[in-house]
C-alpha cells in the first residue's frame, strides 16, 4: 500500500497496523454491520434468522421494522413514537442522515397513490438502456423469442462476455421489485409449474414460480435447474420443491414481522402425475432419484403447513416464467399479477 500523507516511512518493508477497520477495505462492511447488529441488539432489536439484515422490535404501541443494506437502512413502522426514538438514537451512535419518506432506495423508486405503495424500476430500466444504447430501440410485445436455437450456437459467442454478463445480472436485478406488506391476516398463494429440458445444449428444465400475499404478488422466479430431469413429471416435480421452500421462507419472515396468516398456504400445480408423488406415501423405481425432494413436500403437507391443488394448465399463472404465451396470452397473465403502470395509480 502507498503510505498516507504525512507519514514518513524510514524503514523498507514497514506495515501499518489498523486500530478500526477503513472504508473501502473488504472486510470493512462485515465489521460495520457487527457494530450495527451489536447496536441494535442491545436496544432491544431482534435480528431475523431468515434474512440478516431485518430488525424487528414489537412495543406494546406497535411493531418497528429496519432493513439494512451495508449503510443505507429503510425505516418502517406503525409507532411514531419508537420511530422517532431510533432515528435519534442512530443519529447519536452513528450521525446518520435522515433522507425523510422513502423515494428511491437501491434502484427501486417508491410511488405512493390512493391505493397504496408501488414500486417501481423505471428509472434502473431507462438507465440500463441508455447505457446499451438502446433508448430509441422498438419495444417488444413480449419479452420471449419465438425461436431461441441461435441463441445456443458456438460461432454467435463473445470472446469476451464480460459486457454481457454484466447487463444480464443489472437484467436480474430488474425483476426485483416487490410490494408492501398489509396490517390484516394475509392468505399466502402460489403457483408453481416447469417446461422439460428445452436448453438445447443441457437439456435442462426451466423451474418457475410466483407467490402472492393476499392479492399482491411477493416473490417469483425463472431458473434453469441444477440437473436434467428423465420426465416432464420430475421437472415439475422439482419446481414444486422450489416453490415449497421458498414459501417457508415467506412464512418465516411474516413470523418475523407479525403478520397472521388466514388459513394455511395454498399451491396450485397443472402435473397430476407431480400431485400424485407428493400424495403418494410410495415410491416407485422411476422416482428413486427424486427421493428427497418428495420427503420436502410431503412433510409439509402431512403436517397441514401447505394444500397442494390442481389448476388447470390455461389458468397457471406461472408459465409466463418458463413458456412462451401468445402475446394475448401474456396480457392476461401480466394483469393478474398485479403490474400496473404508475401514472394510471392515482
Amino acid at each position: 500500500m502507498e503510505p498516507p500523507p504525512g507519514l514518513e516511512v524510514h524503514k523498507e518493508g514497514q506495515v501499518c497496523r489498523l486500530t478500526k477497520s477503513l472504508y473501502g477495505l473488504k472486510q470493512a462492511s462485515r465489521q460495520w454491520f457487527e457494530k450495527l447488529s451489536t447496536f441494535l441488539a442491545s436496544i432491544s432489536y431482534t435480528q431475523s434468522k431468515s434474512d440478516h439484515s431485518l430488525f424487528t422490535k414489537e412495543t406494546p404501541t406497535g411493531l418497528t421494522a429496519l432493513l439494512v443494506y451495508v449503510d443505507d437502512i429503510i425505516l418502517a413502522g406503525n409507532s411514531m413514537t419508537e420511530i422517532n426514538r431510533i432515528k435519534s438514537l442512530l443519529h447519536n451512535r452513528f450521525q446518520v442522515k435522515d433522507l425523510g419518506k422513502l423515494k428511491y432506495f437501491l434502484g427501486l423508486e417508491v410511488a405512493r397513490s390512493k391505493k397504496g405503495i408501488h414500486l417501481s424500476q423505471r428509472k434502473y430500466a431507462l438507465d440500463i438502456l441508455e447505457e446499451t444504447g438502446m433508448l430509441g430501440c422498438k419495444p417488444s410485445l413480449t419479452p420471449f423469442l419465438s425461436d431461441m436455437n441461435s441463441l445456443y450456437k458456438a460461432d454467435n459467442y463473445l470472446k469476451d462476455p464480460t459486457s454481457y454478463r454484466k447487463l444480464i445480472g443489472k437484467l436480474l436485478y430488474l425483476t426485483n421489485t416487490t410490494p408492501d406488506l398489509f396490517d390484516s391476516p394475509v392468505h399466502v398463494k402460489a403457483f408453481s409449474d416447469s417446461d422439460w429440458a428445452t436448453c438445447p445444449n443441457t437439456r435442462r428444465s426451466t423451474t418457475g414460480f410466483c407467490i402472492f400475499i393476499g392479492s399482491s404478488l411477493m416473490s417469483w422466479k425463472s431458473k434453469k435447474q441444477n440437473t436434467a430431469s428423465r420426465s416432464s413429471t420430475e421437472a415439475e416435480y422439482r419446481a414444486l420443491v422450489a416453490t415449497t421452500c421458498e414459501i417457508q421462507w415467506i412464512q418465516y419472515l411474516l413470523d418475523d414481522l407479525k403478520v397472521q396468516e388466514a388459513g394455511t398456504p395454498a399451491l396450485y400445480c397443472d402435473n397430476k402425475s407431480a400431485r400424485h408423488i407428493a400424495d403418494n406415501q410410495s415410491f416407485h423405481e422411476w422416482t428413486k432419484d427424486i427421493e428427497l425432494d418428495c420427503h420436502v413436500v410431503r412433510e409439509k403437507i402431512q403436517a397441514n403447513l401447505l394444500h397442494l391443488l390442481p389448476i388447470r394448465s390455461d389458468e397457471q399463472l406461472a408459465d409466463i416464467f418458463t413458456k412462451f404465451p401468445h402475446r394475448v396470452r401474456f396480457r392476461s397473465i401480466v394483469s393478474k399479477l398485479g403490474l400496473v403502470t404508475i401514472d394510471h395509480t392515482a
